[in-house]
């Protein structure tokens, strides 16, 4: 007959492996939440980035429109004092006024 005996340190082995597989399957389920909870961030930043692009698009957009509007603004600006007030050299010199007689308003 076989002399068979039990090693002593079999169950204590067992019991530790038993306690790693446990460990081993939290920590699974753990890392498997914090991966979900980056996927959600990620599409959070993705969706967030799409409005900021689309915001200066708008943004630029709107820029050029407010560069020509000014562009045009200016040129008015320049016809009128141009126009409304030329150099002194090209000026037409005024008779002076006698007092008591209406100012010419020409029509």
């Amino acid at each position: 007959m076989l002399n068979w005996h039990r090693d002593p340190r079999y169950e204590q082995r067992v019991m530790q492996h038993e306690q790693r597989m446990s460990e081993n399957q939290i920590a699974i389920e753990r890392s498997k939440e914090r991966t979900k909870q980056i996927e959600s961030e990620i599409l959070r930043v993705r969706n967030d980035s799409e409005l900021i692009e689309k915001d200066t698009e708008q943004i630029e957009k709107e820029t050029e429109q407010l560069r020509q509007e000014n562009a045009r603004e200016k040129a008015l600006s320049d016809s009128i004092k141009r126009l409304c007030f030329p150099p002194e050299s090209s000026s037409i010199a005024q008779t002076p006024i006698e007092p008591g007689s209406k100012p010419f308003l020409p029509s």
